[in-house]
């Protein structure tokens, strides 16, 4: 890197955005992690230490402009992403933030590198329609950008490691062979998104990345975690369609409840992980292709389960977007 240049990450908070800029700082960037409200959590004020915290509202423009005070940033790196997925929610934070981030950008004629999702592919859904409208006007925005779609995160494939330590079964979609996945470590995926900025391979395109393959089902993940633990696999399985009869049950009440027609957008986001695999997809063959997904970084699945099963899940907490709850006291 040819002098120290200027980086702003916004969704600095969050599970890749802490990666993010932790990465930025290694590789001697001068580093502005934009947050909502100062950071009282230690262990996120601890990943965070080295950047210049401020405070703004990414889907407020006047809040932005105030937080970010007119100045200068070589790269603007964009972490933020609707927390439920609902359709205002996504239109709002997909979308809009991000639209405002882009205006940011091209004030400074900077390079925007968005975290986008690998999802996006077959969009039957409301933030995944959100991404790619902002992706397209990323694209035509005239900017060098980096469009970074990544596989599954270690994170979203924690959530059963607790019931499974209790001694309950893992539970899978189908036969839990419907999908598969080469999902990649956080700290990986931090690594390719800074290596955007010097790589010109990887200037005004869009890169779908997963982690150390091979590509794992959910079946292989449970089998992996019973291995582990010196166990006999078990599972139970769980058809996928039912989540389509709750989204469907949903709906009919969501004529009269917002919060009824978030969760019918849930259980339909919950369907469609239940049943698509977060691999590239070939159009011409009309199916996942594992070997036409990168590859990038060392961290394995394996490694990652043997770490929390030792040490736990601290820092990996789903929230939200956990499909399996971790407190569930069904087999």
């Amino acid at each position: 890197m040819s002098g120290v240049r200027r980086a702003l990450v916004a969704g600095a908070t969050g599970y890749i955005g802490r990666a993010v800029v932790r990465e930025l700082l290694a590789q001697g960037y001068d580093t502005v992690a934009l947050v909502r409200r100062m950071v009282a959590d230690p262990s996120v004020q601890s990943c965070l230490a080295g950047a210049e915290l401020r405070t703004a509202d990414v889907c407020d423009t006047a809040s932005l402009r105030r937080g970010l005070r007119g100045e200068h940033f070589d790269v603007v790196i964009s972490c933020i992403a609707s927390r439920s997925g609902a359709p205002d929610d996504a239109r709002r934070v997909d979308r809009d933030a991000n639209l405002n981030l882009l205006e940011k950008a091209r004030a400074c004629e900077a390079h925007f590198i968005l975290l986008s999702a690998i999802c996006v592919q077959k969009p039957r859904l409301a933030f995944q329609r959100a991404k790619l409208d902002f992706e397209q006007l990323l694209i035509d925005s005239g900017l060098h950008y980096s469009i970074v779609r990544p596989t599954a995160f270690f994170k979203s494939l924690a959530g059963q490691v607790e019931r499974v330590k209790r001694g309950k079964a893992f539970m899978v979609f189908g036969d839990g062979e419907l999908t598969a996945c080469k999902p990649i470590s956080e700290a990986d995926l931090a690594r390719f998104i800074v290596g955007c900025i010097e790589d010109p391979a990887r200037h005004n395109v869009v890169v779908p990345i997963g982690g150390p393959g091979p590509a794992l089902t959910p079946r292989q993940q449970g089998e992996m975690l019973f291995e582990l633990l010196g166990r006999r696999p078990r599972f139970r399985k769980i058809p996928p369609g039912f989540l389509l009869r709750v989204a469907g049950l949903l709906e009919l009440f969501g004529r009269l409840s917002r919060s009824a027609r978030e969760r019918a957008e849930f259980a339909r986001i919950g369907h469609y992980y239940a049943t698509e695999s977060m691999l590239v997809w070939d159009e011409g063959s009309g199916s996942y292709d594992a070997d036409a997904t990168p590859e990038y970084g060392d961290d394995t699945l394996r490694g990652f389960y043997q770490r929390v099963l030792r040490d736990g899940l601290a820092g990996q907490e789903l929230g939200e977007h956990a499909v399996f709850d971790r407190g569930d006291s069904s087999g």
